[in-house]
């Protein structure tokens, strides 16, 4: 089964219509808190930045089918619409449960399988200039014309920077499986692997934070700005109760005008103290036969997924280095036949062997039997699409739901078959880190 909703409005009725302006550059952060949720931040490593608030559409879906639900409905809500192009135009913001069957469970409350929504106020920084669109759908486009010069009136009284407050520390925190039933999961997946039944599977652990203090995810991402500028930074944000949020390196897909864009992302290894160390450590994933079975799992599933759809080119394989951690990394591109959309291209392409693993029906089995918490939208597809079906979305790894003085946290590491549990326990924390330390007060 499969269902889409438009809050408020029948898509068949809706007239939608957007108007933007140029606007002075201001602080990003300061507009998200002054705005009530939802709420929406988008930054790629390219330069382009959006945040968005308030809510003119929202699509959800449900069910194997989510992902058409999706694109049919957000195809009829801008069937006859005025909006801008280029870079202010309107988008929809969003993402999706790792599991199609995903039921709303603490801590994602507000979560469904499938949801995206439509800014009524989106904010779009580029290297150019920063534009102003405000959204509405009773085609009122005299109304609009005011409302846009009263928003942008209020923006310009906005602080063009906005200080970072303090972290709200961290007053304890536990991972949700213990060592022992993390070892005996791995275990388990590696009997099924010599066995043939199993290639590879990503197990992933959650880690339940107490805050001592109210996070303000906005001060989170931007302390992940300053450690991960080379990564993504997402927030949705569907209420003020709760937002999931992350700083992820693995891009899941962009589409251009029919040009696909993609990569594999697997394998790790901290980085070093010294350049001559981390030049060690590099070419030791360079080296390592089971990194680099496990990384080509991953880019062999891809490319088989994609080559139905166009012509698929594979890159020469290099290192990702980040702050923490270093990853094998393989750019894939690919050139469509006739239209696609975004959305065709997640749909195919998740849950890449990169967090799910192989055979993926085989591997989603294993996860649900061995792990001991919902993944939500953890490990799943996170960002935007517009009206011409083009759009980005990162893989929402490197991640957590936060709200209040709770987070949780989540990571995981691929199991092949000479995986060690003790090392693989070790790995998995290093994937904490990132948000662990926009939370924890500084010494």
């Amino acid at each position: 089964m499969e269902s889409s909703r438009q809050a408020g409005v029948d898509p068949a009725e809706t007239t939608l219509v957007s108007r933007s302006r140029e606007v002075p550059d201001v602080s990003f952060r300061a507009f998200l808190a002054g705005r009530g949720a939802p709420r929406v931040h988008w930054a790629a490593p390219d330069g382009l930045e959006v945040v968005g608030a308030g809510e003119a559409v929202r699509l959800t879906g449900t069910g194997s089918r989510r992902f058409d639900a999706v694109r049919d409905a957000a195809a009829t809500t801008f069937a006859g619409a005025s909006t801008p192009e280029g870079p202010a135009r309107p988008r929809f913001f969003g993402g999706a449960a790792f599991h199609d069957d995903h039921e709303p469970a603490p801590p994602w409350e507000g979560f469904p399988p499938a949801a995206f929504v439509l800014p009524r106020v989106q904010l779009v920084r580029t290297d150019e200039a920063t534009h102003l669109t405000v959204t509405r759908v009773d085609g009122d486009t005299a109304a609009l014309g005011e409302e846009l010069e009263t928003i942008a009136d209020e923006i310009a009284e906005l602080p063009a920077m906005r200080p970072v407050g303090d972290q709200p520390g961290v007053v304890a925190s536990r991972r949700t499986t213990t060592e022992a039933e993390w070892a005996a999961g791995i275990e388990s997946a590696v009997e099924r692997i010599e066995a043939g039944e199993l290639r590879k599977v990503v197990l992933a652990v959650a880690l339940a934070v107490t805050l001592e203090n109210e996070v303000a995810i906005s001060d989170a991402l931007e302390r992940l700005r300053r450690s991960y500028p080379d990564c993504f930074r997402f927030l949705i944000q569907p209420s003020d109760e709760a937002g999931f949020f992350g700083v992820p390196p693995e891009r899941l897909v962009r589409l251009d005008g029919g040009h696909a864009r993609t990569e594999a992302l697997a394998g790790t290894v901290a980085r070093g103290d010294t350049p001559e160390e981390d030049a060690a450590l590099a070419d030791s994933l360079l080296e390592s036969e089971k990194l680099q079975h496990e990384q080509a799992l991953v880019a062999e599933a891809i490319e088989e997924r994609l080559a139905p759809l166009g012509e698929v080119t594979v890159a020469e394989q290099g290192v990702r280095k980040l702050a923490n951690v270093q990853h094998l990394h393989t750019p894939i591109e690919a050139d469509l036949d006739g239209d696609a959309h975004v959305l065709d291209l997640v749909d195919a392409i998740h849950p890449t062997p990169a967090v799910g693993g192989l055979p993926p029906e085989t591997a989603e089995r294993v996860i649900r039997e061995t792990e001991t918490f919902e993944r939500g939208w953890y490990a799943a597809p996170v960002g935007w699409f517009d009206a011409d079906g083009d759009g980005e979305f990162a893989v929402g790894i490197r991640s957590a739901v936060a709200g209040g003085r709770r987070a949780t946290l989540f990571a995981g590491n691929g199991i092949v078959a000479d995986s060690d549990p003790a090392d693989e326990w070790e790995e998995v924390g290093l994937k904490f880190e990132p948000i662990l330390a926009a939370l924890e007060r500084e010494d």
